[in-house]
Order: C-alpha cells, then structure tokens, then sequence
C-alpha cells in the first residue's frame, strides 16, 4: 500500500513573529494593513513572511467581518455563447477591472438551466457573496426575484421588463436600432428585413422595435425572422429562411454582428454581393464586425463600460451610498457593409 499522504503545515501568524522577532500583535497589524507601525517592523514582517511562507487565512478573517469580499458575476446563458459573444468577455473584463481595484474577488455563475437558476439562488443565500452583477437576465427572471428577496445589493446590465426595481446600467436599444436602421433605408433600399434574437431580453426586443419604428409603413413582418440566441448559427438559418421568403430583399438588420456575419456568409455563398446587391447592418462592434469582408456598419456599444459601471453600482450599494440607473451612449460605426 501507498504511505498515506502527509498535508504539510500551515504556517501561522505566530511563526511569523517568531522569525520577525516580534509580536504577535505587531505582526496583525502590518498584515490587516493598519497605521502605528514603523518601517523597520513593516520590512521585518514581510521578510518573514516570505520565510515561513505564511498566507494569510481570508476564510477565518471573512467569519469575523461577516464579509467574503466576493462580487458574483451572473451570467444567463448557454455555456457555448461565453466563447461566441465577444460582448460577455468585455463585460467580465471591465467589472473585473473595478471590483479588483476595491480589493473584491469576482465570481463567475453561468445560468444555463433551470437546475442553474436554482443552484445560484442557493449560493446567494448562502451568504458566499457581498453583491452580484446580472448579465443577460431574461423577462421575469428567477435569478432577479431571487436576489431581490435575498436582498444582496445588485445590478443588471439591461434591464428586462418584469424584474425587481434594483439598479442597472444599460444602453438606448430601441434608439440605437432606430437609427441605424434609418440610415440603412437611406442607401436606397427597399426591402429591408430583419434577423431578430433574444425577444425575451430588453436588448433583443428593443432593437427589433427600433427597426420596426425606423420603417414606419414600410415595415413588413414577413420579412422578420427571429431566434433565441445572438449567435453566428441564428444568422445563417435566417438569412436563409428570408431568401426563400423573399428573394429579392436588399437590405438586412441584423439584432448582433454574430448575427450578420452568419447572414453575410449565406448571402456571398448564394451569389448576392454585399453591399451591392444587399446592404446588412448589425450591432454590437464587437470583433465579428471586424472579421467579415466587407467589414460590418454598426452600432457599437461600450461593453467595458457597463461591466465597469455595474460592478460600481453594487459597490456603491456596499457602503451604503446612492446607486441609480445609468443609460451609456452609443454610436453607429459605418463600415462598407451597406
């Protein structure tokens, strides 16, 4: 039989003391940063430190502080899209950026059932985390109620209707669709149509009801086709689907540049020249806009920027100070797509 394994030792703040030769005490207040401490013990205790190779234990520490110095970052979607949606990784990145700089671990859970939705409002009660921010919550989510009841200081970015009153920050949807899709109409086209996703999220639904405002009379509801994700697969199957409709449209919105890079790939394998014979917009600017031929026009969103912003107002909520919701800009990015 094997010897049974053998854990090594922890080391302690008592053996940092006694290789600092100080005390006990000295060396918790170099540690929990506290001020009255000379620069020669500071330096004593840091050498030690690294000596005895003592880490500090922030388990025991968060038991005293009723703290866990964790932000959840709540993400509703398939595992899949984490790797397919450049938005999501920026969103991650920019809420990172500020929780790490206020000394917060982010945690990420990913939503991708209803098993998740009840697994994430158990960990949430279990007190695991100090607040949580919410990405890509869904009309009447669970996970929303959940944290509302709960009553863990949150924040959305997007805000769906049919969830609890809690900040959020967010983007004008509806009002950037809008205009895109005007300046789309304004090339000329006359059969525009649009590959909408994700109608049960205030993004998804807002941007197909600025497109449908933008058109006016002209819009024709047979010429919408709409899917459950922003994704490159959703582009492909409705941009077919829209040339069997109607072969003759000239010109497409589609609801993310995921998207339209799926519908630009049918269009150029069934002959149609972009943007000659068919102008196609998206939104987002994320990475996909950048990888097609032509490049893509649209709307480009700050997605660092509302990660940033939602990590900021759970913060906020923390240390008890005012936390209201944010509307960020957007502006059109015209490529030669259309």
């Amino acid at each position: 039989m094997p010897p049974p394994r053998i854990r090594n030792r922890r080391a302690t703040i008592n053996d940092v003391a006694a290789a600092a030769g100080l005390s006990r005490g000295t060396v918790s207040r170099v540690v929990n940063g506290e001020r009255y401490v000379s620069d020669g013990a500071k330096t004593a205790v840091e050498d030690a430190i690294a000596r005895v190779g003592y880490v500090r234990n922030s388990a025991a520490r968060n038991l005293v502080t009723r703290e866990s110095r964790a932000i959840a970052l709540i993400i509703h979607e398939p595992h899949s899209l984490l790797f397919e949606d450049p938005n999501i990784g920026s969103i991650l990145l920019g809420a990172n950026a500020v929780l790490s700089k206020a000394d917060y671990q982010l945690v990420s859970l990913i939503i991708d059932s209803d098993r998740d939705s009840r697994r994430v409002a158990d960990y949430l009660r279990g007190g695991l985390v100090d607040g949580a921010v919410i990405v890509s919550a869904r009309a009447s989510d669970p996970i929303a109620s959940a944290v509302r009841d709960i009553g863990v200081p949150s924040a959305f970015v997007g805000h769906p209707p049919g969830t609890p009153d809690l900040p959020y920050v967010a983007i004008d949807n509806k009002g950037a669709a809008r205009t895109i899709t005007e300046r789309l109409a304004g090339t000329g086209r006359q059969r525009i149509g649009m590959i909408a996703s994700a109608m049960d999220r205030d993004s998804g639904y807002d941007r197909f009801t600025g497109f449908r405002d933008a058109l006016g009379a002209r819009f024709d509801a047979s010429l919408v086709v709409e899917y459950p994700l922003y994704t490159y697969a959703a582009g492909i199957e409705g941009m077919q689907e829209l040339l069997r409709r109607c072969p003759e449209i000239d010109g497409i919105f589609a609801a993310s540049d995921a998207v339209a890079a799926g519908a630009m790939t049918v269009l150029q394998e069934s002959g149609r020249r972009v943007p000659d014979d068919v102008g196609i917009v998206g939104f987002d600017d994320s990475s996909w806009a950048l990888r097609t031929r032509p490049q893509l026009s649209t709307v480009k969103q700050p997605a660092d920027s509302l990660g940033r912003t939602a990590a900021e107002l759970v913060l906020a909520q923390i240390r008890g100070l005012p936390s209201v919701a944010q509307v960020l800009d957007t502006t059109v990015v015209w490529r030669d797509s259309a």
